[in-house]
């Protein structure tokens, strides 16, 4: 398992500034905080037997990857995020049994940090996975996406009027990329789940007749209906992948 961590630097770096200003024990609770927030999820995917690819310890928090199916279950996948967040209160009122100090403002300002609508933080995920019940998968995606933005320039505004903080900039700026990524990803990840829906014999009893594969979300089965006729998935992907 914990060869499947990954510290960022500016995480090595705020160690280190807590190590010089005497706040090493302060960093190390937090840091905890992180981890086992992060075993939440891990734990939960492995339970649910999801191929998680890496954990990513950031200063404001992590990120587990999953090296899965995009068409996998929406409610394993709320699980899986809730769990994150759970897993951390409750490590957090076991640290407070303890009379752990200094701990109750590093627990919610991780939290709060971290349910905010940007993705890839879980805020943003459990957004995306909210409306990928209601909306197709593709336009689900591009919204949580611009939804994350608005919010991200949101909380930068915030965060320069009130604090002063190099530290904090550089966090911010290393989060924009990450949302920037995810954007430039958008077409890709689409084209995986369509793909896959084109390899794997996926049957949901939920039924949606559409007029183009760009309106195909999870967990529907779809007919497509073009030219007077009307098609299955694999047809409509046989010819949109030209096999």
């Amino acid at each position: 398992m914990f060869k499947s961590i990954y510290i960022h630097p500016l995480t090595y770096l705020l160690i280190i500034i807590a190590m010089i200003t005497a706040n090493f024990k302060k960093i190390i609770i937090y840091m905890s905080l992180i981890f086992v927030h992060e075993l939440g999820h891990f734990l939960t995917a492995k339970y649910y037997r999801w191929n998680t690819d890496k954990i990513y310890i950031y200063p404001l928090g992590g990120i587990t990857r999953f090296n899965d199916l995009i068409n996998k279950s929406l409610k394993e996948e709320l699980i899986i995020i809730l769990m994150g967040p759970l897993f951390q209160i409750i490590f957090f009122l076991i640290l407070v049994c303890f009379k752990v100090e200094n701990i109750a403002f590093f627990n919610w300002t991780l939290l709060l940090f971290n349910l905010l609508p940007i993705y890839p933080l879980d805020g943003g995920k459990i957004l995306n996975i909210l409306l990928a019940c209601l909306l197709p998968y593709k336009t689900s995606y591009i919204i949580t996406i611009h939804i994350a933005f608005i919010s991200y320039f949101l909380l930068f505004i915030f965060i320069i009027i009130n604090y002063k903080s190099l530290f904090l900039f550089i966090i911010l700026i290393s989060l924009v990329f990450k949302i920037m990524d995810e954007y430039s990803k958008r077409n890709y990840y689409f084209n995986k789940f369509l793909l896959e829906r084109y390899l794997n014999n996926y049957r949901y009893k939920k039924i949606k007749y559409i007029t183009t594969i760009n309106s195909m979300s999870r967990e529907k089965t779809h007919f497509i209906l073009s030219d007077n006729r009307v098609y299955t998935e694999k047809e409509i992907l046989k010819k949109y992948f030209k096999l």
